[in-house]
């Protein structure tokens, strides 16, 4: 697992300029996360997402991690986001422990969770965070 979280983040790092790019649609980038996570036999974690980052830590736009043309709202430049993929070995369902906190796969599949930061621009993202 620990070799898929490191490539999935190399590429999630390299993500194609298009992906994260001013005026493209929030589900492009579920879109390539999800296409990188399934290519390599694991499942994303559809409940928890990325999101906006501002005046406070989360802020719209949400930013899932898998495919949902809902997630129709346009990158901005300059608009700070977080893409945070969380893969299973297992099918991706989850259940929150009675503590309100801990989540838990449901089959019991190992999981992994990365997060990147990033400026989105016109151009290339610009990478605020380096694992």
């Amino acid at each position: 697992m620990t070799r898929v979280t490191q490539a999935l983040a190399a590429r999630l790092a390299g993500l194609p300029p298009q992906t994260a790019r001013a005026g493209n649609r929030v589900y492009e980038i579920g879109r390539t996360v999800e296409r990188a996570v399934r290519s390599r036999g694991f499942s994303v974690l559809k409940e928890l997402c990325g999101h906006g980052v501002g005046r406070t830590i989360h802020e719209e736009p949400t930013v899932p991690n898998h495919f949902d043309r809902r997630f129709r709202s346009k990158l901005t430049h300059g608009l700070v986001i977080t893409i945070e993929p969380i893969i299973s070995a297992g099918d991706g369902s989850l259940r929150l422990d009675a503590d309100g906190w801990t989540y838990r796969t449901r089959d019991r599949s190992l999981a992994a969770h990365y997060e990147h930061s990033l400026v989105v621009t016109e151009g290339a993202p610009i990478l605020l965070t380096v694992a």
